[in-house]
């Protein structure tokens, strides 16, 4: 499939997925919400797998970088991001997720050893104070929430959130690592998001959240809606783009999907920014998208070709 068609799928999908967690949240807790979205999206991935004669088995080397880039992606990510949304409304979320386009060139920095240019730090100061202004009077109601005795669920939310778009962008970087060993993109999904249920169950079980059948159809059709398209789909579309012109691009979608999410928040969640808080979001997909207008360096495992036998598996 061409990687523009890959671009916009992950996008339109991204952009309602925010919303559509918020149907999840109620009965379930967070934590088990995300044990059933990937369980099932990996139970449908490995059976995608077979069905095409794929050997299930990855190679020990493959094998370690899966585990830790499902257990950041799959797990640490998707916990903090449920349990924001319970705090915060899930356009906030969706335009924090934005960040991830600072985040992973300065994480490939760390962990590949790419360049760092001055359009990220310029790009990235301009996105932090759009943060603030778009969180500036929220901030400012938890803090007189704290002050006067109260718990300041707020703050928590964002902090979440915050810890959520880092370890997505940990996990994108690691994308190229698990590709150093293992091609089939659909394989290493599948293990990496089984990988994460575990990470996500185990949690639920030490913080004793109970596993609960969801009685409603509301929670099943957000279910059925993230699990399939928001994961099998929408990660298929991302990490085929990551090896293809490395992550620094394809975060690209993160510029994109805020806007879808903002649109749907304002009609589904009612949501109302103020000035102040149009200013910030402005700023925020402002600096990312100027940030991102000049070519951006693709990690050393990206820049070479794939070969059209890995197009086609992975397309």
């Amino acid at each position: 499939m061409p990687s523009p068609i890959l671009f916009i799928v992950a996008c339109l999908i991204w952009g309602s997925t925010f919303w559509a967690i918020t149907l999840q949240l109620g009965d379930v807790p967070p934590a088990v919400s995300v044990v059933y979205r990937f369980a099932l999206a990996s139970a449908v991935l490995f059976a995608w797998c077979k069905l095409r004669g794929d050997s299930l088995r990855l190679s020990w080397p493959a094998q370690r970088w899966t585990i830790v880039q499902g257990c950041a992606t799959f797990g640490l990510s998707y916990i903090c991001t449920y349990t924001s949304e319970q705090y915060l409304v899930s356009a906030l979320v969706a335009v924090l997720f934005a960040l991830m386009v600072f985040w992973n060139p300065i994480l490939n920095r760390m962990i590949l050893g790419t360049p760092l240019s001055w359009r990220t730090w310029a790009g990235g100061t301009i996105s932090v104070i759009g943060v603030i202004l778009l969180f500036w009077q929220s901030i400012g109601g938890a803090v007189r929430e704290i002050l006067a005795g109260g718990d300041g669920r707020f703050l928590l939310g964002l902090i979440l959130a915050l810890v959520a778009t880092v370890a997505s962008s940990v996990g994108n970087v690691l994308v190229v690592k698990v590709r150093e060993h293992d091609a089939n993109v659909l394989l290493t999904m599948a293990w990496g998001m089984l990988w994460g249920t575990v990470l996500v169950a185990a949690w639920a079980v030490v913080t004793g959240q109970p596993f609960v059948l969801p009685t409603t159809a509301r929670y099943w059709a957000g279910l059925l809606y993230l699990a399939l398209f928001g994961s099998v789909i929408a990660f298929a579309c991302y990490f085929t783009l990551i090896h293809r012109i490395g992550s620094g691009k394809a975060v690209y979608i993160g510029v994109v999907t805020p806007v879808i999410s903002v649109l749907l928040s304002i009609r589904l969640e009612h949501f109302r920014p103020g000035i102040i808080e149009c200013l910030g979001m402005i700023l925020c997909l402002a600096s990312v998208a100027w940030a991102l207008k000049s070519p951006a360096a693709a990690p050393a495992a990206a820049a070479v070709e794939p070969e059209p036998e890995l197009l086609k598996k992975a397309s």
